[in-house]
């Protein structure tokens, strides 16, 4: 039996990764500070900081693969703790893994380490290019787990790991913003036309993904995503359409838009990040050929179905949303700047 660890695995994703696992046959470990209410009895938990070397060496004791998920989310504030979480944690957890001469380690990195590529779709050999302190300490993340897999010995089996945006299974944050919108018949927006093309990654296909990357021996990085997107309008218009809350696609001018977005942000009075105004009106997407071929793997959702599932849940759930106690995923991202104008949108519409 493999005896895996998930970090983080009290988070959103976390907690989806160590399911897979546990029902693909693992015995489950997870590490994070907080235990999760709805951990299930045959996962073990170890409370600990990411950055505590002691705390981090014992919690990969006997552990054959390490899924690492910790992270300070693109919404911190603090600079200093999103790097001494996001890169420190890293070096720390793959000194441990070092350390206890484990077999593998898949590090769930990010799509923001490539900013706004210059070209569509990115390759593998796309030359990573972050624009933001997220995106920045993302790509150190990964310079460390290239390091520890070039070392001669002690060295570790690390492959990485780049998700889309991801979606499903209750994933909000800012989309609750979006899908209440729509739930209330409120217009969303895209900035410009909208022709963007975008691409999201399911839960669940990001789980299989890594689950397939832990089992595959030698380091290798892989970008993940689903096959079947299209713009952001068509994406939005699509749910819109499934929602039947007579909600339309509206567009907004992207420079002054994406000005007020990070006014509004610097101000407290929105809840975005600087890769929301960057990229909302990007084109980001991923050929996925080199993973579907080495891990044998492919996506089962598509962006429609993926956004459609996303927004039944929210509606199914809209009570639960705002508990204090919800991990930062499943809560709405609240502001009264743009409730105000929600209210304006459907006054005008």
């Amino acid at each position: 039996m493999t005896v895996a660890l998930v970090t983080g695995g009290s988070g959103y994703f976390g907690m989806l990764l160590a399911e897979h696992l546990r029902a693909g046959g693992d015995e489950v470990r997870v590490f994070d500070l907080r235990d999760a209410s709805d951990r299930h009895r045959d996962v073990e938990f170890v409370a600990g900081d990411i950055r505590d070397a002691a705390a981090v060496r014992a919690a990969v004791d006997g552990v054959d693969v390490v899924y690492h998920n910790v992270a300070q989310v693109p919404l911190a504030k603090d600079l200093d703790e999103l790097r001494s979480v996001n890169v420190d944690g890293t070096v720390r957890l793959l000194e441990a893994c070092a350390d206890a001469r484990t077999a593998k380690v898949v590090h769930t990195s990010s799509s923001a380490v490539f900013g706004v590529p210059a070209t569509n779709p990115v390759l593998p050999t796309t030359v990573p290019k972050p624009v933001e302190e997220y995106g920045h300490a993302k790509l150190a993340a990964e310079w460390a787990c290239l390091a520890a897999s070039s070392r001669i010995a002690p060295h570790v089996d690390v492959s990485i790991v780049r998700p889309r945006t991801i979606l499903g299974h209750g994933r909000l944050g800012i989309f609750g913003i979006l899908f209440d919108w729509i739930a209330d018949g409120a217009d969303p927006f895209v900035l410009g036309d909208g022709a963007n093309r975008y691409q999201f990654v399911h839960a669940d296909d990001l789980a299989s993904a890594c689950v397939k990357a832990g089992r595959r021996p030698g380091p290798a990085v892989f970008n993940i995503g689903t096959d079947r997107f299209g713009t952001m309008r068509e994406a939005l218009e699509h749910l819109c359409d499934h929602a039947g809350t007579g909600s339309t696609v509206r567009s907004l001018p992207i420079g002054a838009t994406s000005t007020a977005m990070r006014l509004s942000a610097r101000a407290g009075l929105t809840p975005f990040a600087p890769y929301h105004w960057l990229m909302y009106s990007k084109s980001l997407w991923f050929d996925i050929t080199h993973a579907t071929e080495a891990l044998d793997w492919s996506p089962r959702w598509s962006t429609d179905e993926m956004m459609a599932q996303s927004y039944d849940w929210f509606v199914a759930n809209r009570s639960r949303t705002n508990e204090p106690g919800a991990s930062h995923h499943r809560r709405s991202a609240r502001s009264t700047a743009l409730d105000a104008l929600k209210r304006a949108t459907k006054a005008f519409s």
